[in-house]
């Protein structure tokens, strides 16, 4: 089987030749020029031979262009801080203008995705991240201000959604020129540690299915990443665009188990990038990912982590991943 092939299986409940796997990563520094991010994520797929590629380019490339100012300061994930916002006070959010997605950052990501693409070819699909629009919001303003504007000024705050989202949406129409296999659609919000499931369903349901709704159907490869402790897995059913589900199921529940009973599609997971790949060695991480099949009794699974790996993972570790499958 190819990777594709191995995919579509997995993702069908059916058996393969093998569970497929595939890490992900940031590349602080890199990421500030499409070719060097592109050769970086050439070269790390190339070394590893993943089952689907992954493009992380820094969180603030769909949101920069509204004014925000970020910089790598050494974070271990190689997430950037952001130091000027774009949102100080809820009328703010009024402010905002839809962006063009030919141009600036977002236009700098096209470039990117066009140079993997045309180096890879078909070895391995290649799936775009995309936050969510509440998620951007969160960048725009800072996670305190979006709960406080949230709560006290939604108006606004939904004035700043809809401009972003429609963001969004031009910039996965300008994706359709790409062949690409999907999109990594990254959900921060979905989460009873950050806020009820009616102000999700109010401020960020709506939203996502607006996105998700409009993603082309020759993208067969759509994955759903749901961060941070608590998810609300179930709304995961609910998003009929999406064929696989990832979210860091050795640290929250529902465990692998628990969750192949509430998604039907593909469950992507079965390390910590934290405790396993990062702190961990080769042994912890094939008992992990012998224990993450059994699980899935050996189906509907592909071997990853909870999220990006941090970059200092050792490299021994990373191919242990590899090696485990």
């Amino acid at each position: 089987m190819n990777s594709r092939e191995r995919l579509e299986h997995t993702i069908a409940g059916e058996q393969t030749d093998r569970v497929p796997a595939a890490l992900w990563r940031h590349f602080p520094g890199d990421d500030e020029r499409a070719a060097d991010l592109a050769r970086s994520v050439i070269d790390f797929q190339k070394t590893y031979e993943w089952d689907f590629v992954k493009v992380t380019p820094a969180s603030s490339y769909c949101i920069a262009d509204y004014g925000v100012q970020d910089q790598w300061l050494g974070n271990t994930e190689g997430t950037r801080t952001y130091l000027k916002r774009a949102v100080t006070r809820s009328m703010d959010w009024t402010n905002l203008r839809t962006l063009d997605p030919m141009r600036g950052e977002l236009g700098k990501q096209l470039e990117t995705l066009g140079m993997i693409c045309a180096a890879l070819g078909e070895s391995a699909p290649i799936i775009m991240t995309i936050f969510s629009p509440l998620a951007q919001a969160k960048n725009v303003s800072g996670g305190e201000s979006l709960i406080r504007h949230l709560r006290m000024q939604p108006d606004r705050l939904h004035s700043g959604l809809n401009v972003i989202t429609e963001t969004t949406l031009r910039f996965i129409d300008a994706l359709r020129r790409v062949p690409i296999a999907g999109v990594f659609y990254a959900v921060q919000h979905a989460s009873y540690d950050v806020m009820s499931e009616d102000e999700y369903r109010t401020f960020g349901l709506p939203y996502d299915e607006r996105i998700l709704d409009t993603l082309p159907d020759r993208w067969w490869f759509n994955v759903l990443h749901l961060h941070g402790d608590d998810p609300m897995f179930r709304i995961a059913s609910e998003f009929k665009r999406v064929q696989v589900v990832n979210w860091h199921d050795r640290g929250t529940e529902p465990t692998l188990a628990q969750g192949r009973l509430l998604f039907e599609g593909a469950l992507c997971g079965g390390l910590s990038s934290e405790d396993h790949i990062h702190l961990g060695t080769p042994a912890t991480i094939r008992s992990a990912a012998r224990e993450a099949v059994e699980q899935m009794n050996g189906k509907r699974l592909i071997l990853s982590g909870g999220c990006v790996i941090p970059i200092t993972s050792p490299l021994s570790n990373i191919r242990a991943v590899r090696d485990a499958v």
